[in-house]
């Protein structure tokens, strides 16, 4: 049961968002997933263990349990590919089901989820007063064309949308008061947005309640932003490309693909490397 290294949503082979992946016969007890997690310290580690002509999967930051995980999918994807041959494979998760795709080809390794139905609401003015106090943001800060907004896609964030690039780059918070923030409203990540055109955008996603500042990439949150987008009927042209992890210095490429269907699964993909 040696827990397996990638990094999902790399480009050229670099950068992209490490994962932890553990494939095993059957799921170790809660107590072990949270210390593999841990020691791996990783943002999300992926257990998955065949059930059926499905697997079994759950997802824990170093911190706790979380209901879904876009980066951490993508890897495991890859990984049953390179381990099962290339194909599709059907995934349970805590409360819903997905599928992930994966294709291993000369030592490239690609995948692409399905997310969890999407929605999409405004963020109450508390939290969202809350969150750019803790950013250091003010509302002037904002981009007009957006509101702030809760978004899921199989766990739920909080959207804000940046007017400067220059603010993205800036981001920093407290990670103690992060994490009560996030835990307090039931968010998973704060996802800072600029926006470079209607179809590529430039995201850094906070991270507190699962321990860390941030990700390079966050696949759920992707699929919560896209969906988000189509709620507002933004001209994203059924694709947009998400370009994250470039201030950490481990830049990371997302592509999501965006049906017309209220809610429906976003498609979510990448590269993935080998840690």
């Amino acid at each position: 049961m040696q827990p397996l290294r990638l990094a999902s949503f790399s480009t050229q082979n670099k950068g992209g968002n490490p994962a932890g992946v553990v494939i095993a016969p059957q799921h170790p007890s809660e107590d072990e997933m949270r210390k593999i997690a841990a020691d791996l310290g990783y943002s999300e580690t992926v257990f998955a263990h065949p059930q059926g002509d499905a697997w079994r999967v759950r997802y824990f930051s170093p911190e706790s349990e979380v209901p879904f995980c876009g980066h951490a999918t993508v890897a495991l994807g890859a990984a049953l590919a390179s381990a099962q041959g290339n194909g599709m494979f059907k995934l349970t998760l805590n409360d819903t089901a997905i599928t992930v795709e994966g294709h291993n080809q000369n030592g490239q390794m690609h995948a692409a989820l399905q997310s969890p139905a999407t929605h999409s609401a405004p963020a109450k003015s508390g939290l969202t007063d809350a969150a750019l106090s803790l950013l250091g943001l003010q509302k002037s800060d904002l981009d007009p064309r957006f509101i702030p907004t809760f978004a899921g896609a199989g766990a739920t964030h909080l959207i804000l949308a940046l007017k400067s690039r220059d603010r993205l780059a800036a981001m920093s918070y407290d990670l103690a008061a992060g994490r009560d923030l996030m835990r307090d409203h039931g968010i998973v990540t704060i996802a800072l947005v600029w926006v470079e055109d209607n179809q590529r955008f430039h995201v850094r996603n906070a991270f507190a309640s699962g321990g860390v500042i941030e990700d390079p990439a966050t696949g759920a949150a992707a699929a919560a932003f896209a969906g988000y987008l189509r709620d507002i009927k933004w001209p994203h042209g059924g694709k947009i490309t998400i370009i994250q992890g470039e201030d950490m210095g481990a830049k990371s490429i997302i592509t999501a693909e965006i049906p017309d269907e209220k809610g429906a699964s976003i498609r979510v993909s990448g590269e993935v490397r080998q840690i």
